[in-house]
């Protein structure tokens, strides 16, 4: 029976709950993801990944990428755009990095010899888990310790006091474990490799010959991340919070579930913005984000860097043929 190593299921449901971290949502630019041994790169009509492979080769693989606003221009309109953005993000995301640990696993083997794969058992138990885990842990576990602490400070039960600790709360186990993941080497080179898609993606933007030599002048900080996107969804998070009356338990809960959407849509709008006119005052929204990438990105060596250009130049060579136009930020 084919089946995952503990340490690689490990491995694959940390990325996948870190995957909103370490991607760049927007449609209409160009972006990508840091997935396990590689990087995936997007374009508006098209996707590549490239991953290092065990014996130091690369597996490519490229297809074309459909906009949901060009089938439907509501879903493009301010605000709703974020939430199909970042719905679909999610989707490519965890097919990149299925993808991924598929290519990782081909050196694993069974007790009875047989390559190991991710198989569509594991797959669709690890998007549940990363679900319960993502629900129990921002949004489940800091709303029930902001209500116990009613008892020992009356004075919390404050609408906007109760979403502020709330908020501090969810930002405390958020960066509790961005830390801890980076402390497992694994997930380390995944970082390195966050680094190197972002290097890319900045010489690409300059118009730089898309070189290793290039490539390695950029920062690794880049306005346009995953985690800017989170950061902002928890302060935006905090406003929006403070605007409803917390009566009962599980109507509280529900609430927090229910203006995700709201939340994320707003966020999308704020980061977007701050990307183009970065000396503005939402740009300042998206400072903490930057200031967290010192952890979530790390310098790439060389051969991580070709994996980001190998992954972007088939993406820009699948989305010429589609005949997609570009724009840069």
């Amino acid at each position: 029976m084919n089946t995952m190593s503990l340490r690689s299921h490990l491995r694959f449901h940390t990325a996948l709950q870190l995957s909103l971290a370490l991607e760049s949502a927007e449609e209409t630019l160009v972006g990508g993801q840091a997935v396990l041994e590689g990087v995936m790169m997007r374009s508006p009509h098209a996707w590549g990944i490239a991953i290092r492979k065990p014996d130091g080769e690369l597996a490519i693989h490229s297809e074309p990428l459909e906009k949901a606003s060009d089938k439907s221009p509501w879903k493009g309109w301010p605000f709703v755009r974020g939430i199909v953005t970042l719905g679909s993000a999610m989707v490519l995301g965890f097919k990149a990095l299925r993808y991924s640990a598929d290519v990782a696993l081909e050196d694993e083997k069974t007790a009875s010899g047989e390559k190991l794969e991710m198989n569509g058992w594991v797959a669709g138990f690890n998007i549940a888990l990363s679900l319960a885990f993502f629900i129990f842990m921002y949004k489940f576990l800091p709303f029930a310790a902001a209500r116990s602490l009613r008892h020992a400070a009356p004075q919390t039960a404050n609408t906007v006091v109760f979403a502020v600790v709330e908020g501090i709360i969810r930002l405390a186990i958020f960066l509790a474990f961005i830390w801890l993941t980076s402390r497992w080497k694994d997930i380390r080179r995944v970082y390195e490799y966050h680094g190197a898609e972002h290097k890319t993606v900045f010489a690409y933007e300059n118009h730089d010959p898309l070189t290793a030599e290039h490539v390695q002048r950029y920062s690794t900080y880049h306005p346009r991340c995953g985690t800017s996107f989170l950061m902002t969804v928890m302060i935006i998070s905090i406003a929006v919070y403070a605007l409803v009356p917390v009566h009962g338990f599980w109507a509280g809960f529900a609430s927090r579930i229910i203006l995700l959407p709201v939340i994320a849509g707003t966020s999308y709008e704020i980061i977007r913005y701050a990307a183009k006119r970065r000396s503005s005052l939402f740009a300042m929204m998206t400072a903490p984000g930057l200031w967290l990438q010192r952890i979530t990105t790390q310098p790439p060596d060389d051969t991580q860097v070709e994996c980001a250009i190998v992954a972007l130049n088939h993406a820009m060579e699948l989305e010429q043929k589609q005949g997609g136009e570009l724009v840069i930020a």
